[in-house]
């Protein structure tokens, strides 16, 4: 066993306080969970919510002075009566080649009509079928969550051929290099995160699509549009989450072609009225396209497709 964990139950406003003093200690890494089963929803942008009621798990290497179970257990109770933790425990973990057992967790995928998402280290079962070949690592978007699946599973019905698609919020680039590969001409991918951008680049890269794919950050995009016969583009998915669709709707809609196509996911069953309501004004809605799916008894939502 090579590693110790010391796990501390603390209320919000002792947490960082304790984070501070399990790094002095000699913590190798923090982790925070939920003590109890306290939703937190959407934050607003700049914000970190915690919930009221925190566990943090110190990992201490084992095999050094600091990290030995007896010095753990003492130091355990200094930082316990500081924080005022009312709860403290410890736990060993075996060494293991953790690259591999990270890798263990992720399988092909078979999505709709014969696409299937593989991970960039396993031979795709089907090579004749449309396989995207995905690295996991860097950014949301393996095609394990429900919604984005779903936005997959729609992408695989319908004519992309010849058409200019805009992936916004691409995360891995996962839509839109499903996109391309089901034959859409060329895809525009945005994200607010850099290293989802990179991501994006580098998965279109390893699938062969890398020279009709470009991404960017969103004030990129805005000056690339500017400066660039871009738009309007004819399809637009957009998969994060309700509060950011809600504020886009009339930057899409100056975006989309007239009758183009907008899917809008990541929401869940409460906020598909509010959403739906801020896009009408722009564009209707298209009642055959609205589909969920139940995941961890969270109902996520791919909301609908709208045309322009």
């Amino acid at each position: 066993m090579a590693w110790q964990q010391l796990h501390l139950q603390c209320e919000k406003a002792n947490v960082d306080l304790a984070e501070a003093l399990l790094l002095e200690a000699g913590a190798l890494s923090i982790a925070l969970d939920d003590a109890g089963d306290q939703p937190l929803f959407e934050p607003l942008p700049g914000e970190s919510p915690l919930w009221d009621d925190v566990i943090l798990t110190g990992l201490f290497d084992a095999t050094t002075d600091g990290g030995s179970r007896q010095a753990v257990e003492q130091l355990s109770h200094e930082i316990a009566a500081q924080v005022q933790a009312t709860r403290i425990w410890l736990s060993a973990v075996d060494d293991k080649d953790w690259e591999r057992e990270w890798m263990s967790n992720y399988h092909p995928i078979e999505c709709a009509n014969n696409l299937w998402i593989v991970p960039n280290w396993i031979t795709p079962p089907k090579p004749d079928a449309t396989n995207i070949i995905m690295d996991p690592g860097l950014a949301f978007g393996t095609g394990y969550h429900a919604t984005t699946r779903l936005c997959l599973d729609w992408l695989t019905e319908q004519d992309l051929t010849d058409k200019v698609v805009v992936d916004y919020g691409c995360g891995s680039g996962i839509l839109g290099i499903a996109a391309l590969l089901l034959g859409a001409r060329h895809v525009y991918a945005v994200d607010i995160d850099p290293q989802a951008v990179l991501a994006t680049n580098q998965n279109a890269v390893r699938n062969h699509v890398g020279d009709r794919l470009q991404a960017f950050l969103p004030e990129e995009f805005t000056d690339y549009c500017s400066q660039n016969d871009v738009l309007p583009v004819e399809v637009i998915v957009a998969n994060i989450l309700a509060k950011p669709l809600i504020g886009l709707a009339p930057y899409f809609a100056t975006l989309i072609a007239p009758k183009g196509r907008i899917v809008l996911a990541g929401l869940i069953e409460s906020q598909t009225e509010q959403v739906t309501a801020a896009y009408q004004p722009y564009f209707a809605l298209d009642p055959k396209h609205a589909f969920t799916a139940q995941e961890d008894q969270h109902w996520q939502r791919l909301s609908g497709t709208f045309t322009g």
